[in-house]
């Protein structure tokens, strides 16, 4: 096939020998089969801002780190630099979260290298050596989407013991390979210490696997692994081999509503504080 002007360069540098064919053409990136020095692995070329649907909110990356001031004015401003710095930033996360992950044993894509917005990572494959198909393809017995299930929430537990959610886990981004499930698709990873939305992403992820497997097992739909799985990552009890039971005891005490809205006020006038001397910091540069 003619090869993509995306990667020319890396096929000059000699970091991919062919390009074997296209696997697939997402929301914010191409895939391609690739042959890398006698390997077939997977090259996923990520697509500029204007070309994609999926938008960066801020709910995916607040907590994240940004190496100075001048990359965080700019990214706050809107500049043409600024822009461009976040696109990077959403492209790094996903490479960063994958080789934290793959060295967590999270089942995600061993990644290679990234190099001018071209990501090389291992390409998951079925028992036959195709290129896996998504979870979304396949019909599951009761018997695999029990056990598909709780293998993706050990690789959430594992994942959030690394100090990472996925947070837009479904079965669009499940590939099935011969071991099993593997997570793909990780530009909007949670820092999970540094976001105040973590929590709640946490639960969707784990509520998205409970109600596509529970369409299998239905008993699945019941469970409340999510605030389980969070209760014990907050009071540092959470590990890779815990043992999860799926149940969790709500809390049925009145909110004392006087009180959340005084937190509120003091956290607004720390804010409003906060960006005041942000501004002041500015004019004397």
């Amino acid at each position: 096939m003619k090869t993509p002007k995306s990667l020319e360069s890396l096929i000059r540098d000699g970091l991919v020998d062919e390009v074997i064919r296209p696997l697939k053409s997402g929301k914010e990136a191409s895939v391609y089969v690739v042959l890398c020095r006698g390997e077939i692995r997977c090259a996923k070329v990520y697509k500029e801002a204007n070309q994609r649907n999926f938008r960066q909110a801020t709910q995916y990356t607040e907590g994240r780190k940004v190496r100075n001031s001048r990359q965080t004015r700019a990214m706050q401003k809107g500049t043409r630099y600024g822009r461009k710095e976040q696109e990077a930033a959403w492209q790094n996360a996903e490479v960063d979260a994958l080789y934290r992950l793959a060295d967590a044993g999270v089942r995600v894509p061993r990644p290679h290298c990234f190099v001018d917005g071209v990501l090389l990572m291992e390409l998951v494959t079925d028992s036959e050596g195709n290129a896996a198909p998504r979870l979304n393809d396949l019909v599951l017995s009761e018997a695999q989407a029990r056990e598909y299930h709780g293998i993706l929430l050990r690789q959430v537990v594992r994942m959030l013991c690394a100090g990472i959610i996925h947070g837009d886990l479904s079965e669009y981004n499940v590939l099935v390979g011969r071991d099993g499930p593997v997570i793909i698709d990780l530009p909007q990873a949670v820092d999970a210490a540094g976001n105040n939305n973590a929590s709640r992403m946490l639960g969707r992820d784990v509520d998205n696997l409970a109600g596509y497997f529970g369409r299998f097992a239905p008993d699945l739909l019941t469970t409340d692994y999510g605030m389980e799985i969070w209760t014990l990552y907050e009071s540092l009890a959470l590990h890779p081999d815990v043992s999860l039971t799926g149940r969790f005891e709500r809390s049925r005490k009145l909110v004392n509503v006087g009180s959340v809205l005084q937190e509120i006020d003091a956290a607004r006038e720390e804010e409003f504080a906060r960006r005041r001397r942000e501004q002041a910091s500015q004019g004397t540069e």
